[in-house]
């Protein structure tokens, strides 16, 4: 069982519970699913691009991602209907607790003058989306194999009914928030 996720019922559920006053503790919010996403414009000149951020991916994730396709056609990006255009994986279960226990402890701590990450970027629902400069931040992902810098975007689902909820769930969890 992955070690984030004994936290998470062990401390982080009683935690919740106790500061929210829920009066179940399936009330308490929890992470449903992780999406990682990563756009890929340029794969419409180069191919390979698309494999090496599929490559990538799985590399980091430990599963294969889906690639994403263009709903619509749009003349000024020379882009087709069903072009190629990213690449996205979906995280459940114990791959999601592993996947959010790098992300939290090893590789947001990676970035270049990292000062924590925006407290603001939740959408509402509680839902959390942080976007990554570079794969360079993975300690998986060996430097010289590396073809192109390529950013990606991690959105992190939770049962929360609102931000507030869902922004401590995350703190809880070791999400390292910028201080206000």
């Amino acid at each position: 069982m992955p070690r984030l996720k004994d936290r998470y019922q062990e401390e982080i559920v009683p935690a919740m519970v106790k500061e929210f006053d829920y009066s179940n503790v399936n009330q308490a919010p929890r992470v449903s699913k992780i999406v990682v996403n990563v756009g890929l414009g340029e794969a419409l000149q180069n191919a390979k691009a698309l494999e090496r951020t599929t490559e990538d991916i799985m590399t980091i994730t430990g599963q294969r991602p889906v690639i994403t396709r263009a709903k619509k056609s749009i003349a000024v990006f020379r882009l087709r209907e069903g072009n190629p255009i990213g690449a996205k994986v979906t995280l459940r279960g114990n791959r999601m607790w592993d996947f959010l226990d790098r992300l939290v402890n090893i590789s947001l701590a990676r970035q270049r003058d990292f000062r924590g990450v925006s407290p603001d970027s939740f959408d509402g629902r509680g839902n959390y989306t942080v976007g990554l400069s570079e794969q360079l931040v993975w300690p998986e992902i060996n430097y010289d194999k590396i073809d192109k810098i390529r950013g990606m975007e991690i959105s992190i689902v939770t049962t929360a009914k609102n931000d507030e909820e869902g922004r401590r769930l995350l703190a809880l969890m070791g999400m390292p928030f910028k201080r206000r």
